[in-house]
């Protein structure tokens, strides 16, 4: 998507001018691990039309792969506005008709994807239309691409479930949460989404067959399922950090916590590095995760950890 926000960080209905960026939960992700020194590709669809470009030519300029991406000469490309405030920055979805809702279970015969060691998606995208449901039912689900991990963030975005059945996240997200390999959710959208209070209920509730990752905004994260640690879990307190903006975050701490996986470090590791890429990309407005020094990643956590 395109994103439109204050240039100067003020409220959204005073503004003259808005600074024209670019995010997308998977988009997010790709870029981060990509800044990280790992082979990243995005698949999605875009409109044939200047937001268009502009998001394959920043996600492209990140050293991300886009050469599978579509193009649609009928629909737009997605748009989204930041409007900041004293209490969290609110969001506006402008994605019905969109070129990305167009997506369905056609895109998981791209060859791209059977020769991926990681597959992450994201509950927004299944937001977007049944046929991105499907989509994802399909690559979650019945495993129509057996070779890929499946890395799934729940992502609940309400203002995109509005026009589905009142039932319809709760149960879509679920599903989709219990089958994938690797899944990361946010304490407090497990509660709004299906009652949960604490980690441990999360975990009994999804039952995860591999890595379950709880986030608790400023408190830290919980891993279950690494490292035999099924029923305990790791946790690892998150850093004081200046927030300048929450939006984004949850992404960069995906890209962290993967680029961990994908390098064999363990669970604690793991989390630390999502922290660390999480606090960087609070303290900008972008959505795109900050690049850290790879140099400082492996003098903070060594190859052999």
């Amino acid at each position: 998507m395109v994103v439109l926000r204050p240039a100067d960080g003020d409220s959204l209905g005073r503004q003259r001018q808005v600074a024209v960026g670019v995010g997308g939960a998977e988009s997010n992700v790709a870029c981060g691990l990509a800044g990280l020194g790992h082979r990243a590709a995005w698949v999605g669809r875009v409109g044939a039309d200047p937001w268009g470009w502009r998001v394959l030519d920043e996600i492209g300029r990140r050293g991300v792969d886009v050469s599978a991406a579509e193009t649609d000469p009928e629909r737009p490309t997605g748009v989204y506005f930041k409007d900041p405030g004293a209490d969290r920055t609110r969001t506006y979805y402008y994605r019905r008709g969109s070129a990305a809702s167009a997506m369905g279970p056609g895109f998981a015969k791209h060859p791209l994807l059977a020769s991926a060691r990681l597959l992450h998606l994201s509950g927004i995208t299944a937001a977007l239309s049944a046929t991105c449901a499907d989509l994802l039912t399909d690559l979650v689900v019945r495993r129509s691409v057996p070779g890929p991990a499946v890395s799934f963030d729940v992502n609940h975005r309400p203002a995109l479930w509005r026009d589905h059945p009142a039932d319809a996240a709760p149960t879509t997200l679920l599903a989709l949460a219990r089958a994938a390999d690797i899944v990361f959710v946010g304490r407090d959208e497990a509660e709004n989404l299906w009652g949960t209070g604490s980690a441990d209920e999360i975990r009994d509730l999804l039952r995860p067959a591999g890595v379950l990752v709880v986030k608790d905004a400023g408190h830290g994260a919980t891993a279950y399922g690494a490292d035999g640690t099924d029923r305990t879990g790791v946790f690892v307190p998150a850093p004081d950090s200046p927030v300048v903006e929450r939006v984004g975050a949850g992404d960069a701490f995906a890209a962290g916590y993967l680029a961990g996986l994908l390098e064999g470090r363990d669970a604690t590791a793991g989390l630390r590095l999502g922290h660390l890429m999480a606090a960087a990309t609070l303290g900008i407005h972008e959505d795109i995760p900050t690049v850290l020094d790879r140099g400082r990643v492996d003098q903070l956590f060594p190859p052999d950890v």
